[in-house]
């Protein structure tokens, strides 16, 4: 009951807001992340858990039967699920993968904008172990493993400052490359027809044309960019 009421202590603390400098520099390197190739390339793995988590979560949600979440070694993934291949829920499904990371940093940057830091951690935490059950390869699970156990560790033996800059860091890195992921998506569209892409997916289910569809991920990325920035206090 003790080591409860502990955890529910740290899970309902809030944090003091970081200085403006602080959380502008945090946020100068996670762009750093998303813009240099090689961190990238390292980087890219932690979007690609958001964007096949979304597509677990809204199946599941749209009376989908989850199959299985595999992921690659090349940041690409597959979120297997069983039902009607046509329909509201085939589509919203589809739709939810490249939102999925831009729609987390949002949430993430109004509880950070509430001084929830360690509460996100642990939110996070407990999202990756959600996720770790439908994993069905071994690079998969070692990239949820691998992650779940660098946010542990800041969780359990980082002091509050460090913390909320890791929490920050995790937030600004998932809006900034939800965008990323988006133009990557469409420059990959524009090097190869007939891919099978969840725009291109979207197209044949819709009869909407792909690069449209396109353009939505995009809009909804840079507003939740948008708004994540006024939630956070730092734009006007």
């Amino acid at each position: 009951m003790d080591g409860l009421v502990a955890l529910w202590g740290q899970l309902s603390a809030r944090n003091e807001p970081l200085p403006a400098f602080t959380a502008w520099l945090t946020i100068a390197a996670a762009a750093v992340i998303v813009l240099v190739p090689g961190l990238w390339r390292i980087g890219r793995h932690v979007i690609t858990i958001a964007h096949e988590g979304g597509h677990a979560v809204v199946a599941t949600l749209s009376g989908r039967r989850l199959g299985g979440i595999r992921l690659h070694s090349d940041t690409s993934g597959l979120t297997v699920s069983r039902g009607r291949p046509h329909g509201p829920g085939m589509v919203l499904t589809l739709l939810a993968g490249y939102t999925a990371p831009a729609l987390l940093g949002l949430g993430a940057a109004r509880m950070l904008s509430l001084g929830y830091d360690i509460g996100l951690l642990w939110l996070l935490l407990a999202a990756l172990a959600l996720l770790l059950v439908q994993i069905r390869n071994w690079f998969g699970l070692w990239s949820v493993l691998a992650t779940a156990a660098v946010v542990f560790g800041i969780t359990w033996f980082g002091s509050p400052p460090v913390q909320s800059v890791f929490a920050l860091l995790i937030t600004a890195f998932l809006l900034l490359g939800a965008v990323r992921t988006v133009l990557e998506l469409q420059r990959s569209r524009s090097r190869s027809r007939g891919t099978a892409s969840d725009a291109d997916q979207l197209s044949s289910l819709t009869h909407i044309p792909g690069l449209v569809w396109v353009a939505l991920f995009f809009a909804a990325t840079v507003a939740c960019a948008g708004l994540a920035g006024r939630f956070l206090g730092l734009l006007a």
